[in-house]
């Protein structure tokens, strides 16, 4: 007498397609069942081996052991997603430098000017970092070279003044690097720009928490902030 391979398969289907519990525990003794009747109504005279015996107990051992994995890892999955919301949700009134090359000018109320902060994320350390801001229409409004800029990400300040002292106007303005090591080499790097993290919201998906930005920024993820102001 052998036990129906369709119960086996099912049972271990239990393990890796995720069968409901109940439906699952249903099968492990239906599968006992089978094993005692098979035992009980053996040949006497060739009985069951026990290599054979012990790889049909394998097997339901191994689904119950797939189950209570699976039920771990879930419960570790859960654990790191509370973690993360809780990170993002520390965020929430913060300012970020995250991807991007925009620099908002405004007017304080004593007439002087402010600008946004901006950064650059650099692959290895450049000798010089030259930094123009244009205009809406593409005109430079303002440009300076900064020496010995350390690898990673380094952010900046301007006071919302062009080369000549006077303040622009305000709105927004783009940013754009060129940078450079000793021998004049480019170096490769990434525009960071000022934004507010003002919620936080899961994915479609559910499985990453999204940092909303608001406005013009929308949403990023938590590995797209590169530094918290």
């Amino acid at each position: 007498m052998n036990i129906d391979t369709s119960v086996l398969s099912n049972v271990n289907g239990g393990g890796s397609n995720g069968l409901p519990a109940r439906q699952s525990e249903e099968l492990r003794e239906s599968f006992m069942t089978l094993l005692i009747t098979q035992l009980e109504n053996q040949d006497p005279l060739n009985p069951m081996e026990n290599s054979e015996m012990t790889s049909q107990l394998a097997q339901i051992n191994t689904v119950s052991g797939i189950e209570e994995l699976n039920d771990t890892l879930n419960g570790i999955t859960e654990q790191m997603d509370a973690s993360q919301m809780l990170q993002a949700s520390g965020l929430i009134g913060n300012a970020v430098l995250v991807p991007g090359n925009q620099v908002k000018v405004g007017t304080n109320e004593d007439g002087s000017s402010y600008a946004t902060p901006f950064g650059i994320e650099l692959d290895k350390p450049a000798d010089n970092v030259e930094i123009t801001v244009t205009n809406k229409a593409g005109e430079v409004v303002y440009r300076n070279n900064v020496e010995g800029v350390s690898e990673g990400v380094e952010s900046f300040s301007w006071d919302g003044q062009n080369n000549d002292g006077a303040a622009v106007p305000a709105g927004s303005y783009n940013v754009s690097y060129k940078a450079t090591d000793a021998d004049g080499e480019k170096i490769e790097s990434e525009a960071l720009n000022y934004a507010q993290v003002q919620g936080v919201t899961p994915s479609a998906s559910g499985d990453e928490v999204r940092l909303d930005l608001g406005g013009i920024y929308g949403q990023v993820t938590l590995d797209q902030v590169k530094q918290i102001l």
